[in-house]
């Protein structure tokens, strides 16, 4: 099964290398039999796609296998964001949905990610059976295929253009009328992606002064990642400034991340964003319940929950455990420090979209800024210094990492007690002072992630060298390459 490996979200690889036609053949094979299998195909399933090259060609191709296994495709008529495709689920009932995306990475990707009938990112029990299925069919080269001539003539294949459906559904979560009321005036960069016009059209119809940069469809994302990380932000923060607006927001390739920025060129992280979000939902919609984070997200979060008297899961890394938690623990809010984010009422799928309309709504409804709230935040809770660092290193040495972070036990660290270790997803280590830091290895790469977060950046560079010193100095071969 080489060139076909599913990771945290789904399967990504690079288009004629190993996102080929005839590998996007046996992936859509495996999903038709996993639809067969959960008796879910009588219910069909939604096809959709980014803007990247190809996506649309072979979003057909998933739809003649799809299609060629009885099983009724409706087939997103143009590139539509992640959320939307999801969304479209909940309306057409279907068995749940292919989304073509590679998401925020480089332009030569293209990926698959299987959405099931819960409209959110795939649990491991639902991916399962298909890499399990995947592997026979890559073996015996057997996939039913219909002509899309001939799917159509059997009303297997039916258009849908899902942005009405998912626009009427946002205008019932989010308080357009205060938005209108309050004026507020923002650029939007969809960065080329498949967000294109989406917060355009939807903030345009409620009266609110919206402009738009790199909103038009180009493969190559100008040369950049569809990333809205503040490094890729640059001409989103000269738009705010000269065209005077109150607010810059960005959505990542396929829509189901965001970026913020503010007319001072300030850049709002995902961790400040889910926190500024908390206090909001909590304080002014007064909404209740449970609060679910990821074990690599801020634990400012905690110290909020605990004074509101909520309650905190801490799920693995993935969405998907941040939506099983909304579906399964009542939780109202649920965020990763990557840029995703959903709450109650929608989807259990991270959405961009939605997340920037009530970060705008926010913002319109209290009347303060993003960084005089964030003040407010900061002078209850204090401010936290966080940050990750991604080590290279060879893939000997990885396996010996790993080794060492099955056996260690430190009872002190960087001159705290520990509290508390934990191994849920990677190793992470909890301190008697609040510090934390965590050890994750990549699933596909030799690459080591460290996120630290403590009270000030001397305590979060102390943390930061007692991790190294402890797992990575010793390493011989491939010395660690840092990247910030």
């Amino acid at each position: 099964m080489a060139g076909i490996n599913f990771g945290t979200d789904g399967w990504r690889a690079v288009i004629a290398e190993d996102f080929t036609f005839a590998n996007v053949r046996c992936v859509s094979q495996a999903i038709a039999q996993q639809l067969i299998d959960s008796g879910l195909a009588a219910r069909g399933i939604v096809v959709g796609f980014d803007t990247r090259f190809l996506a649309e060609k072979f979003a057909l191709v998933v739809a003649e296998v799809l299609s060629g296994n009885g099983i009724k495709v409706f087939l997103c008529k143009k590139y539509t964001p992640t959320p939307a495709v999801a969304h479209a689920v909940t309306v057409h009932k279907t068995g749940g949905a292919v989304m073509l995306t590679a998401s925020h990475n480089p332009a030569e990707y293209l990926g698959i990610k299987f959405i099931p009938a819960y409209a959110g990112p795939a649990l491991p029990a639902d991916i399962e059976p298909i890499v399990a299925c995947l592997a026979d069919i890559l073996h015996s080269g057997k996939v039913n295929r219909f002509s899309l001539a001939k799917a159509w003539e059997k009303g297997l294949v039916e258009v849908i253009e899902p942005f009405s459906d998912y626009a009427a559904h946002l205008e019932t979560m989010i308080d357009f009328a205060a938005i209108k009321e309050r004026g507020i005036s923002v650029v939007v960069d969809p960065m080329f992606g498949a967000g294109i016009g989406y917060l355009e059209e939807l903030l345009g119809r409620h009266g609110c002064k919206v402009s738009a940069i790199h909103n038009w469809r180009d493969p190559l994302f100008g040369g950049s990642l569809p990333e809205p990380s503040a490094s890729h932000l640059h001409q989103l923060c000269q738009a705010v400034r000269e065209r005077k607006a109150q607010l810059g927001v960005a959505l990542d390739g396929d829509g189901d991340r965001l970026g913020v920025v503010d007319p001072e060129g300030r850049y709002y992280s995902p961790n400040e964003i889910l926190v500024l979000f908390l206090a909001y939902l909590v304080e002014s919609r007064g909404w209740r319940g449970a609060v679910a984070r990821t074990v690599a997200t801020t634990h400012l979060l905690d110290k909020m929950a605990a004074a509101y008297g909520l309650h905190v899961v801490e799920t693995p890394v993935g969405f998907k455990y941040i939506g099983q938690a909304m579906r399964e623990q009542q939780a109202f809010i649920g965020g990763e420090e990557s840029g995703g984010v959903s709450i109650r009422g929608h989807i259990p799928e991270k959405d961009g979209i939605l997340a920037s309309l009530l970060f705008i709504e926010m913002l319109a409804k209290t009347g303060k800024t993003a960084a005089q709230l964030l003040a407010q935040i900061s002078a209850s809770f204090g401010k936290p210094c966080s940050e990750r660092l991604d080590l290279s290193t060879s893939e000997a040495a990885k396996q010996e990492i790993i080794a060492k972070m099955e056996k260690w036990q430190p009872t002190t660290l960087a001159g705290a007690a520990v509290k508390s270790i934990s191994r849920l997803d990677g190793l992470k280590i909890s301190l008697a002072n609040g510090n934390w830091c965590l050890v994750r290895a990549s699933g596909t790469e030799p690459v080591f992630r460290i996120y630290t977060e403590a009270a000030s950046p001397a305590e979060k560079e102390a943390l930061q060298q007692a991790v190294k010193q402890a797992l990575f100095v010793e390493i011989e071969e491939g010395k660690a390459g840092w990247m910030s």
